[in-house]
C-alpha cells in the first residue's frame, strides 16, 4: 500500500487530502501522480471507481500553485464527456485546492454563459469543461488556449461514443504543442490509440486493475419475461421495485427516449421517480441529482451517459430495465450499489430479444446471476408481489457457448 505522503505532493496538498480522510493512494494514483509531477505525459487506462480523478487533480494543483492566472488565458484545461462528470471534477478541485489561491471555472452547457464569461475575464487557472461549451466560448472570443500548460482528457472512450473526437482533435490543435497531457480512457479502441499517438509525447502508460467485477456486497438477479412488449417490461419493473426492501434505486435504460417513458410510467403508478439524461435542462438535472442524493427522491431513471462518473455513495438497488449493449456498462451500472461496505441488489430484466447482449455480460462477469420468476399478475401490471427464487442458472460459460436462442427460465418456481 502506498501512502500519499510518499508521492512527492506538497504539504498543502497533502493536508487537503488528509482533511478528506484519505491516507492510502489507489494503484492509479500511486503510479500516475509521481509521473505527472515530473512533467511527463500520462496515458492512463482506468475505469470509473479506480480513483483517477484525484490521480490528475492532485498533481495539477501542485504544478499550478507556483504561478498566477491571466485574463482569458487559462493555464490548465480538463475535458470531460458529460456535465455531471465535469461537475464532479470541479468538486474534486474544491476539496483539494482549498489551501491554495488557484481559481477554476466550470464550463458546461445548459446554464447561463454570463457567470462563465465573467470568470474568464477575471482570469482563471483551470477550465473544467465539456467540449461543446468550450468551443462555443472560444469561437465567441471569450478565451485563448495558447497559455495552456497542462491538459487533461478524462473518459476518452466515452467521448468517442458521444461523437466528440473531432472536437477533441480541434482543441488539442488550439493548445501549445509543448503542453503536458494527462489522458485517461477505460478502453483503447483504434480511434483513441490514433489520438494518443498524434498528440501525446512519449507518454508513460499506466493501467489500473479493474475493480472487482462483482463485489461481494452486490447480489445480482436476472428476471426473464416471455415478451419484449414494453408494457410487460414496465409491469415487471414495477413488481421488482414494489419489493419491501427497496430504499432507493437507479433504473437504467439504453435510450434517452426510454428513460422519459419509464419515469413517466412509474410516476403514473404512484412511484417517486424522475428522469436524468443529456437532453434535459442542466438546472433540472442538478436539482434531480441533489434530491436523489439527499433522499427526497426514491428512484432515478437514467441513461448510461448521464450516470457516468456519478458519485452517489448509498444506493440500495439497481434495476436494469434494458440489458446494456456494452458489457462494461453493465459492470458500471451495478457498481452504483454495494459501496463502502454496504450491501446492494441488482436486477436485470431479460426478454427473448436480449440473448446477444446477455451473452456478452455473462462472459464478462464470469458468473450466473440468480434467476427470479414473476407471476402472471405481476407481468400483467397487477400486484407488486415479491418475486420468488428459482434454481440457480447454469454457469455463465455454458450459457455463453450455446448458440444464441430465446431462453426461458430453466426451472419452475420453488
Amino acid at each position: 500500500m502506498t501512502e500519499f505522503s510518499q508521492l512527492g505532493l506538497s504539504p498543502t496538498t497533502l493536508q487537503a487530502v488528509a482533511d478528506t480522510g484519505y491516507t492510502t493512494a489507489t494503484p492509479i494514483q500511486a503510479q500516475a501522480i509521481p509521473v505527472a509531477l515530473a512533467g511527463r505525459d500520462v496515458l492512463g487506462i482506468a475505469q470509473t471507481g479506480t480513483g483517477k480523478t484525484a490521480a490528475f487533480t492532485l498533481p495539477l494543483i501542485d504544478k499550478l500553485s507556483k504561478g498566477r492566472a491571466r485574463a482569458r488565458m487559462p493555464r490548465a484545461l480538463v475535458l470531460a464527456p458529460t456535465r455531471e462528470l465535469a461537475d464532479q471534477v470541479a468538486s474534486s478541485f474544491e476539496k483539494y485546492a482549498k489551501g491554495t489561491k488557484l481559481t477554476w471555472v466550470l464550463l458546461i452547457g445548459g446554464v447561463s454563459m454570463g457567470d462563465q464569461v465573467a470568470a474568464l475575464n477575471k482570469g482563471v487557472d483551470v477550465l473544467i469543461a465539456t467540449p461543446g461549451r468550450l468551443l462555443d466560448l472560444f469561437e465567441r472570443g471569450k478565451m485563448m488556449l495558447n497559455g495552456v500548460e497542462l491538459m487533461v482528457v478524462d473518459e476518452a472512450d466515452r467521448m468517442l461514443d458521444m461523437g466528440f473526437i473531432p472536437d477533441i482533435e480541434r482543441i488539442f490543435k488550439l493548445t501549445p504543442p509543448k503542453r503536458q497531457t494527462l489522458f485517461f480512457s477505460a478502453t483503447m479502441p483504434p480511434e483513441i490509440t490514433r489520438l494518443t499517438t498524434q498528440f501525446l509525447k512519449d507518454p508513460t502508460r499506466i493501467e489500473a486493475s479493474r475493480p472487482a467485477m462483482t463485489a461481494e456486497t452486490i447480489t445480482q438477479y436476472l428476471v426473464r419475461i416471455p415478451s419484449s412488449d414494453p408494457k410487460m417490461k414496465r409491469a415487471a419493473l414495477r413488481a421488482l421495485i414494489g419489493r419491501a426492501d427497496v430504499k432507493n434505486g437507479i433504473v437504467f435504460c439504453n435510450r434517452k427516449s426510454e428513460v422519459d417513458v419509464v419515469a413517466k410510467s412509474l410516476k403514473q403508478h404512484g412511484f417517486d421517480a424522475a428522469p436524468i439524461h443529456g437532453d434535459l435542462d442542466q438546472s433540472l438535472r442538478t436539482k434531480t441529482l441533489a434530491a436523489f442524493r439527499s433522499g427526497e427522491l426514491k428512484l432515478l431513471v437514467a441513461s448510461d451517459v448521464a450516470a457516468r462518473g456519478l458519485d452517489i455513495p448509498d444506493v440500495s438497488h439497481v434495476f436494469n430495465y434494458d440489458v446494456s449493449h456494452h458489457a462494461d456498462d453493465y459492470v458500471h451500472r451495478i457498481g452504483r450499489t454495494g459501496r463502502a461496505g454496504k450491501t446492494g441488489q441488482t436486477f436485470m430484466i431479460v426478454t427473448p430479444g436480449d440473448d446477444r447482449s446477455l451473452d456478452k455480460v455473462l462472459k464478462l462477469i464470469k458468473m450466473a446471476p440468480e434467476e427470479l420468476t414473476l407471476d402472471s399478475a405481476d407481468l400483467g401490471g397487477g400486484s407488486s408481489r415479491r418475486p420468488e427464487k428459482t434454481e440457480r442458472a447454469e454457469p455463465a460459460r455454458e450459457q455463453a457457448e450455446r448458440p444464441s436462442r430465446s431462453r426461458r427460465s430453466p426451472a419452475p418456481r420453488t
